[in-house]
Formats: C-alpha cells, sequence, structure tokens
C-alpha cells in the first residue's frame, strides 16, 4: 500500500481541489444512491454494487482463493448476502468497496474452512491468504479499488509504482516521458488518492 504520510506534495491550483471535491462527493453521493436502492430491495442497485466494485471483489478473491472456478463460486455467494444485507449498508460509516471487501473476506474464509475440515482459526492463518478487514492487505484491495477513479495516467503511474515498485525514472523511461511528467502526475495523483482515503475515514 502506498505510505502517504510522509510524501511531501505541493499545493494544487483551486480549480483542481474544487474538482476532486466535486469527484469525492458524486461518488459518496452514488454510494447513498446505491445504499438507498439496497434498501428498497431494487434489483438495479445490486448491478450498480456489480459494477462499481465486481472487478476488485473479483480479483481480491482471485489472489486469495487461488483458484479462478472457486472464485467465481464465492463471487456470487458475496453479491447474494449483498442484496440480503442491503439494508444494513450505512454510507456513512465506510465506503460500499469497503462494505463488499469485508463480506468476500468472510466468504472467502468460509470457502477455505470447506477446504480444511478441521477447526480453522482466521488469526491464525497466513496474513496473504486471508487478512483482517483493517489489516495492509485488505487496504491494498481499498487502495486498488480507489485507483480506478483516478484519471488514466496517474492512475498507471501510481500502478507501476507502488504494485509494481519501480522507479520514477524507470516509470520515465517506461512510459517515454519526462521524468518531470511522472512527478508531477505522480503529485496529483498522490493528492487526490490521500483526499478519497481522508474521506472515507471520516464517513
Amino acid at each position: 500500500m502506498p505510505q502517504l504520510a510522509g510524501h511531501r506534495v505541493s499545493q494544487s491550483a483551486p480549480g483542481t481541489r474544487r474538482a476532486d471535491s466535486g469527484a469525492r462527493s458524486l461518488a459518496h453521493a452514488a454510494d447513498r444512491r446505491i445504499g438507498d436502492g439496497l434498501r428498497r430491495g431494487d434489483p438495479q442497485a445490486l448491478e450498480a454494487v456489480r459494477d462499481r466494485c465486481g472487478t476488485t471483489v473479483f480479483s481480491y478473491l482471485r489472489h486469495v482463493l487461488r483458484d479462478r472456478a472457486a472464485a467465481e463460486d464465492v463471487f456470487q455467494q458475496v453479491f447474494t448476502e449483498v442484496w440480503r444485507r442491503g439494508a444494513s449498508y450505512d454510507a456513512q460509516r465506510g465506503s460500499l468497496a469497503t462494505w463488499v471487501l469485508t463480506i468476500a473476506r468472510s466468504r472467502a474464509i468460509d470457502e477455505l474452512r470447506r477446504r480444511r475440515p478441521e477447526p480453522l482459526d482466521p488469526d491464525t492463518m497466513p496474513e496473504t491468504a486471508v487478512p483482517a478487514p483493517q489489516d495492509a492487505v485488505i487496504d491494498r484491495w481499498r487502495v486498488a479499488h480507489l485507483l480506478t477513479r483516478l484519471p488514466t495516467e496517474e492512475r498507471e503511474l501510481l500502478r507501476l509504482r507502488f504494485y509494481l515498485d519501480l522507479s520514477q525514472t524507470e516509470i520515465a523511461a517506461q512510459l517515454g516521458v519526462p521524468l518531470g511528467t511522472v512527478k508531477s502526475r505522480m503529485v496529483r495523483g498522490l493528492e487526490r488518492l490521500r483526499a478519497m482515503l481522508d474521506e472515507e475515514a471520516l464517513a
């Protein structure tokens, strides 16, 4: 997960800050609308959850279960539970993605227990297999989901930096852009990402 706290960033232009704030407000409003739809039993709300979170959830399940067929089965279980528990989702307490990933983690534990019938304590399981909802691994998937909301150029830079561990110089060479451009885009991307993480923490 990106270590944001110690990263020095420049001040964004007022127009950029307003645009970022507007995008965050729209995302939070979308979570609220979807939550309202789930409480009403609106099937379109479930489709909206899949549109917003489905790719991230399926990638997480494949990473945890190491089996595509099992991931597909558990994916269906996750969204069945999202539908069944829709009335319990509260956008003021956290983002839609975090809520759905937490359900996915529980169903992944169930699947691993099914494979190993003997008693299985989630606290003793390898962290890389099934992380606790608030640990570094689940945060990594939450950040991966938030990255999809960034502009394409900024998203790709942060993916190369934090998920492929390339230096800024290596990124510039791979993408064929000036190093200064890489640095400025990365600053903007980190600012947007930090703002989204801060917004979720305050929700």
